[in-house]
């Protein structure tokens, strides 16, 4: 069974070590240990973790805050802050990135590990009872997030242009029916002239994201949702 990868963002570097310690004695796998916005972005993209510990006060770096807002642009990874700072501001500007948890330093061990595994749970579990209102399934583990217009397979996001936003956007409305290209062409692009190619360019794209099993495209009829019965 593969250890849960935590990757750490602190820019005291003796924090960061007693941390790094910290896990591995709870046998938790840690993938990094980064000091500064760019390195975290790196990181994430270049070995995903699966819970990030995250310092807000990054020295001259972006803060941590940033940090965890450019990485929700593209994944989807539960956050836990790990900070000095308890101002109303800062704690004001943490919660909108809906962290799992905000942990207070100096802090016990065990309360880190309680976090984390709190963590690990919230992020494998999707609310079932939102699913017809905040998420929407469309099958085979792919949700789409309503609310902040995403798409996961599971708990992981699947990065998404904003033509296929719009375009998955208009068939789940049409839930299973088939949508002519024409009606697809016209809404996505507001009427402006496009080539043949471009609303089967973005069709396949976005089939293919969805590992070609949600969506079914019949060229004398449209495209469609899939609705599995």
């Amino acid at each position: 069974m593969n250890k849960t990868k935590i990757l750490i963002v602190e820019d005291e570097s003796i924090v960061a070590l007693d941390m790094k310690k910290t896990l591995q004695k709870f046998n938790y796998n840690v993938s990094n240990c980064v000091t500064n916005y760019d390195d975290a972005i790196s990181s994430v993209k270049f070995d995903r973790p699966d819970i990030i510990l995250m310092d807000i006060n990054l020295g001259k770096s972006k803060d941590g805050i940033e940090v965890v807002e450019e990485i929700q642009t593209f994944e989807n990874i539960p956050i836990i802050y790990i900070t000095a700072f308890s101002d109303e501001n800062t704690i004001n500007r943490a919660i909108k990135t809906n962290p799992v948890s905000y942990l207070l330093k100096p802090f016990k061990r065990e309360e880190l590990k309680s976090n984390i595994m709190l963590g690990l749970y919230k992020n494998k579990a999707i609310d079932k009872s939102n699913i017809n209102n905040e998420y929407q399934s469309l099958g085979n583990n792919y949700y789409f997030d309503n609310k902040n217009e995403k798409l996961f397979y599971n708990d992981l996001a699947v990065k998404l242009g904003s033509k296929e936003v719009s375009l998955i956007k208009i068939l789940i409305e049409y839930k299973g029916e088939f949508v002519s290209f024409e009606e697809l062409e016209s809404r996505i692009w507001k009427n402006n002239a496009i080539s043949d190619s471009t609303l089967r360019t973005l069709i396949y794209r976005l089939r293919s994201k969805l590992e070609y099993k949600v969506i079914e495209s019949i060229p004398t009829l449209g495209c469609r949702i899939i609705v599995n019965n």
